[in-house]
């Protein structure tokens, strides 16, 4: 009895100092997105203080996401020094308590803090991006051409009946099937350049792209101005939102869907797979947060070096997050598996705090 009170005790302690820092790191979040929109709304013509703060309120669940591990990091570590400085670790390891079974329950309480986080947090985040992404391009307006950024921005290739076509998007909303701020240059059977056309929005269609507020150029001619403009298409949703849909707006019970037709149209969905497969680890990967903050904050006080596993804590977590981004960006170029490239830093990161740990408590 006396073991699962304080389990339970450990485990409110440690949920306590992990929602302190997420609440922290919401703020700060938030705060740096408002700054960064401001800077960006200045030349857009709808914007308004209140309508910015919008879009940053959106924008901030899915910010929060991607730092979740080092919160929970910061978390465990502040939960750990505050009840060594307070020589409640010693008063439980006077009583028989291993380490193991007061790092046991916050290991627990992160993988239950993971699951929700996939399976409640991630469809939340997704959909309030997507309403930031829709806020973003009405407050834009009439501004957005692409001949701006011609260099950035999403791009698909499509052929049809009447030759081929590019397309350059400067948003994309509703996995690829709105696209904002749209260019398309037109060539004809034999890949000679017809013309190219700027509009303000674009909706896929049956077998057609919806232009709005189009302008049409074409060599030794006046601008054509046409309210709304049908481009001939042949491709589907599933291969529209594999060029322009990001897999951080799609919702985790979403995933397998887009992953299955994308298979059937034929696409790779390196994106789609490599995002639902870091959201599977994301338990594990926030649990093997616990141990490597445990394998640094657990001396005693008095012995001193806080600092010093301050540091060391904090240089762990950054050194996995550099391996995350490096696997990441191999399985996007399609040089590792999304599976291996998701769960390398799960195992990497869990197996050097339990050895850390094993080798402080046991020798």
């Amino acid at each position: 009895m006396i073991a699962g009170t304080l389990s339970r005790y450990f485990a409110m302690r440690f949920v306590g100092s992990v929602v302190g820092s997420l609440i922290g790191v919401i703020a700060l979040a938030a705060m740096i997105d408002y700054v960064e929109l401001m800077r960006r709304g200045a030349d857009w013509p709808n914007a308004t203080a209140w309508l910015l703060a919008k879009i940053s309120m959106y924008r901030v669940p899915q910010l929060t996401e991607r730092i979740l591990p080092f919160t929970v990091l910061v978390g465990a570590m502040s939960c750990y020094l505050t009840l060594s400085r307070r020589h409640e670790l010693v008063v439980a390891r006077a009583a028989g308590v291993s380490a193991w079974q007061f790092v046991a329950p916050a290991v627990v309480a992160a993988f239950i803090f993971g699951t929700i986080a996939t399976t409640l947090y991630n469809p939340f985040s997704a959909m309030l991006h997507e309403r930031s992404k829709r806020l973003e391009a009405d407050m834009q307006g009439a501004t957005l051409s692409a001949l701006h950024q011609s260099t950035s921005g999403f791009w698909v290739r499509q052929k049809s009946s009447d030759g081929a076509a590019i397309i350059n998007a400067l948003s994309s909303r509703e996995q690829g099937a709105q696209l904002g701020g749209v260019s398309v240059y037109t060539f004809d059977n034999s890949g000679h350049f017809q013309e190219r056309i700027e509009a303000k929005s674009a909706a896929l269609q049956e077998g057609y792209w919806r232009l709005e507020d189009a302008r049409i150029y074409v060599s030794g001619k006046a601008p054509d101005l046409e309210q709304i403009y049908r481009l001939p298409t042949n491709l589907t949703l599933e291969q529209v939102r594999e060029s322009f849909a990001t897999p951080e707006t799609v919702p985790f019970w979403q995933l397998p869907s887009y992953i299955e037709l994308a298979d059937q149209a034929g696409l790779l969905a390196a994106g789609y797979r490599l995002q639902y497969q870091q959201l599977l680890a994301r338990p594990f990967l926030l649990a093997a947060m616990v141990l490597l903050a445990a394998s640094v904050s657990l001396r005693f006080f008095r012995f001193g070096g806080v600092q010093k596993m301050i540091l060391s804590g904090i240089s762990a977590g950054f050194l996995l997050f550099v391996l995350s981004k490096i696997t990441e960006d191999m399985s996007k170029s399609e040089l590792l598996s999304p599976v291996a490239a998701a769960w390398i830093p799960v195992v990497i990161g869990g197996l050097t705090g339990f050895v850390a740990l094993l080798y402080q408590e046991d020798g």
